[in-house]
C-alpha cells in the first residue's frame, strides 16, 4: 500500500544529491544516497535501481527500515537498501546516508587505518572511521550488504561515528541532513586522499579532537554555500529526465 508521499523539495533534494556525488567522481555508476522520509516514521527515500548520475524525480522510492517498497514503484530496488534502512533503525539522529566506493578510500579500509582529520574540512572524522569486516558478520559472501542482518552488522560497527569503511567494498558516511550527509561523502575523499599522500612525506599531525570538533561545527555552518555552488555546477538540468 503507497504511503504519504514526501515532499516535492525533499524528493529534488535528494536527486540533486545523487548528482552531485557523481559528479564529484564519489560515486559512479554504483553508490546511493538516502534521507529519511519528512512525514513518514520508519521510512525513508532511496532511488530505484539507477545510476546516481542518471537518478530522476520518478525513481525516488519510499521504503521502510527492513526494506520493503512503500511506493508504487515498479522498478528494481537497490540491493543494498538495508545499509539505509538498518543504519535509520539503530541511529535516530542520522537523516541522510551515502554509500559509495570512492577510491582513495579504499586502501584504508583494506588495511584497517582509520581516515583522520588531516585538515579542518574533514573534522567530522575527528575519532577517525569506524572499521566493518563482512566476514565476521557472513563469512565468505559477495562483499554486499544484501539483507537486514548483514545491515544490522554494519550498522553496530559504524557505532556514534560518522564514516565506517567496509574492507574490500567502500564506505558509509551519515549525517544530520541530506547536505551534511554529502560534503562528508565528498571530503572522506579528499581526505583519504590527502592522508595517502602525506603518508609518504613524514609523520603526519592530525587534527586533535577538540580542533576537528571546533572544524566540524564552523563547517556544518558553511555548508549551503558549498551546496549551492554544487547545484550551479550541475548547470541547467531537468529533474524529470
Amino acid at each position: 500500500m503507497a504511503v504519504q508521499p514526501p515532499s516535492p523539495d525533499l524528493v529534488d533534494r535528494l536527486v540533486y544529491a545523487n548528482r552531485i556525488l557523481y559528479d564529484h567522481n564519489v560515486v559512479d555508476g554504483l553508490g546511493h544516497a538516502s534521507v529519511r522520509h519528512d512525514s513518514v516514521p520508519g521510512a525513508f527515500l532511496l532511488s530505484c535501481n539507477r545510476a546516481p548520475g542518471l537518478v530522476r524525480r520518478q525513481d525516488i522510492t519510499v521504503y521502510d527500515n527492513d526494506g520493503n517498497t512503500l511506493s508504487d514503484q515498479k522498478e528494481r530496488p537497490y540491493l543494498e537498501r538495508f545499509i539505509h534502512g538498518e543504519i535509520y533503525r539503530a541511529r535516530p539522529d542520522v537523516m541522510a546516508i551515502v554509500h559509495s566506493h570512492s577510491p582513495s578510500v579504499i586502501p584504508f579500509a583494506i588495511t584497517k587505518n582509520a581516515l583522520k582529520p588531516v585538515f579542518h574540512m574533514s573534522g567530522f572524522l575527528g575519532e577517525g572511521s569506524a572499521h566493518f569486516e563482512i566476514r565476521e558478520a557472513g563469512g565468505n559472501t559477495d562483499m554486499l550488504i544484501s539483507s537486514s542482518y548483514l545491515g544490522e552488522a554494519l550498522a553496530k560497527s559504524l557505532g556514534r561515528h560518522s564514516c565506517v569503511l567496509m574492507r574490500g567494498h567502500g564506505s558509509t558516511v551519515v549525517g544530520t541532513s541530506l547536505e551534511q550527509a554529502v560534503y562528508r561523502a565528498i571530503y572522506a575523499e579528499v581526505n583519504a586522499k590527502l592522508q595517502l599522500s602525506a603518508n609518504g612525506l613524514g609523520d603526519i599531525t592530525f587534527l586533535n579532537k577538540e580542533e576537528a570538533q571546533l572544524a566540524s561545527d564552523m563547517n556544518d555552518g558553511q555548508i549551503p554555500r558549498s551546496w549551492n555552488l554544487w547545484i550551479k555546477r550541475l548547470g541547467a538540468i531537468d529533474l524529470d529526465q
